[in-house]
């Protein structure tokens, strides 16, 4: 099947300002998760997968810390998920994932990006329905058929599974993230995953080509920028020289 899963915060941290930008989104979507699933990441899988990731990604752990600090108290910030849709340069299916203390302004940021590319920003659902919302596991192993059975043992409704040489990847739907994973966990103990998130993945992918190309990465920057976004989820295939 070969389905191109994204590096959530890809090509990002390539200086200090945009390292610092990525320890704050990671700061923020720690402490939500922590507000809402509790601080102990044994109890909070998607706590525990959140925090693996932010130390791969090199989050200095005071970072980390001060979030869960944060959640761990009465009151604080209060943050809600907003979503946003539309098709970026090249007709390029695109959703934009943010936590926001103001969602009128993170609207109008938003909104901003796609206006300033020649972009369009569309209606709740008008992409999202050409995108499998999956939870994502990649990890080092070689025996398929021991992922599957522990994983259907478990009930987890299992979408796909891929291998590739000693590495496994299996996908499921979004809501069996927890169940799949703790599946795995008990099946084969500590797993060092490579991937342990959620994503939109695009049904079918658009080639970014000519001019478009410095347009849709311009646009993908710009989204990147802002404070609020979290992830962007899209369904461009860009020419291999300018992938990061």
């Amino acid at each position: 099947m070969g389905r191109a899963f994204q590096n959530r915060k890809e090509s990002m941290a390539k200086t200090a300002d945009a390292k610092t930008k990525v320890y704050s989104k990671y700061g923020r979507e720690i402490y939500v998760c922590a507000k809402a699933g509790g601080t102990d990441p044994n109890g909070n899988l998607a706590l525990r997968g959140l925090m693996e990731r932010a130390k791969k990604d090199q989050v200095p752990s005071h970072v980390i810390d001060k979030a869960l600090d944060k959640a761990s108290g009465a009151g604080g910030e209060d943050f809600s998920a907003a979503r946003y849709e539309g098709f970026g340069p090249g007709n390029v299916m695109v959703i934009v994932d943010c936590l926001t203390d103001n969602p009128n302004r993170t609207f109008g940021d938003v909104r901003g990006c796609f206006t300033k590319t020649k972009s369009k920003i569309g209606t709740p659902g008008s992409v999202s329905h050409m995108f499998d919302h999956c939870a994502i596991f990649s990890f080092a192993g070689s025996d398929e058929d021991a992922v599957l059975e522990a994983l259907m043992e478990a009930d987890v409704d299992v979408t796909d599974i891929e291998q590739e040489g000693e590495r496994i990847t299996v996908f499921a739907p979004h809501t069996d993230y927890a169940k799949a994973k703790q599946a795995l966990l008990d099946a084969f103990g500590e797993i060092d995953f490579e991937v342990d998130e959620i994503q939109f993945l695009p049904q079918t992918t658009t080639p970014v080509e000519g001019d478009d190309v410095a347009m849709f990465e311009k646009f993908l920057g710009m989204l990147n920028e802002l404070d609020d976004v979290q992830n962007v989820y899209h369904s461009g295939e860009l020419p291999e020289e300018s992938e990061s």
